[in-house]
């Protein structure tokens, strides 16, 4: 750690065993630093709440006028599994967890235009089939 040491702080810890998770509100104190890399804060969580960096979750933080203390949210799921099945697509992606599948811009925009053809019950399978037939190219 550069320049200084790191501490956090959580509070309104919550269990959620819907979701397989435990989730709180995360406050880093870091004088002398702009900010906290998230990958750092994963492992100090990680081993504050004795479970593996991979199931911590981070996200939402904010730097307070004058630097030098953030908030953020953390969640810590029970299992890979849980994390997959409930944490959006975007933070998934930006974990490293799935890779983002590229696609260009016009094959996008042909998929919509093919999907909004078809009216009805039929439109959600068109778009199925047209984003797949854009997957292909």
């Amino acid at each position: 750690m550069s320049d200084g040491a790191v501490i956090v702080k959580t509070r309104k810890f919550m269990k959620n065993p819907l979701l397989a998770r435990r989730q709180m509100i995360v406050d880093i104190i870091h004088p002398g630093r702009p900010n906290v890399p998230k990958k750092e804060l994963q492992d100090v969580v990680g081993g504050m709440y004795k479970v593996d960096a991979k199931l911590v979750v981070l996200f939402g933080f904010r730097t307070k006028f004058g630097g030098g203390k953030s908030t953020g949210f953390c969640l810590i799921y029970d299992n890979e599994d849980s994390m997959r099945k409930f944490e959006p697509r975007y933070r998934l992606i930006r974990k490293g967890v799935i890779e983002k599948k590229e696609q260009s811009r016009k094959a996008m925009k042909e998929a919509k235009n093919k999907g909004k053809k078809v009216r009805g019950t039929g439109a959600s399978i068109a778009k199925h089939k047209a984003k797949r037939a854009a997957g292909d190219d």
